[in-house]
């Protein structure tokens, strides 16, 4: 069974993840996880918001998919500016592969607001902004989570070996 078990979906990612270099992205660490699960989980609940509102759906849910389509960093003096510029990237790698809406390209391009700036033009473009921040919170709560428990065993154990030395 499939991790996002839904048959629609699917079909609308279905060229993207036949991509070659968009399956690149299963080797990126992204918030804890990989950026290709990242962009996954960002597609799912896009996809699963944007049907129920009855807006443009698909659209939305392939744009979702392809927010993060970059393969190398962004090199970049701090984080802020790779924050700044990593939408450009993947706007011009889905350009690359895929034709893009101006929709799709706003979406992709916006969804960083507003640490970019420029706010999305379309609510589909905010769904997806707002769904990929929700996204990067819970996967990096969750890493966070596996790195303190495992600095909590290590020190657990630094403390056992003090008690067994006096």
């Amino acid at each position: 069974m499939k991790k996002y078990d839904n048959t629609e979906f699917y079909n609308i990612i279905s060229p993207i993840i036949q991509n070659s270099d968009f399956l690149k992205l299963k080797n990126i660490k992204h918030h804890g996880i990989t950026r290709y699960d990242h962009s996954m989980r960002v597609a799912y609940f896009t996809y699963f918001v944007t049907k129920g509102l009855g807006l443009r759906y698909k659209e939305a849910t392939e744009a979702a998919m392809l927010h993060d389509f970059f393969t190398d960093e962004v090199v970049e003096d701090n984080g802020v500016g790779r924050l700044r510029k990593h939408p450009n990237y993947a706007v011009m790698n889905a350009k690359k592969y895929f034709s893009l809406s101006d929709m799709q390209e706003d979406i992709i391009r916006c969804h960083m607001f507003p640490v970019t700036f420029t706010p999305p033009r379309y609510l589909e473009g905010w769904i997806v902004d707002l769904v990929d921040d929700f996204a990067a919170l819970y996967e990096k709560s969750l890493s966070t989570k596996k790195e303190l428990s495992a600095a909590t065993t290590f020190l657990f154990l630094l403390v056992l070996q003090y008690i067994k030395m006096r």
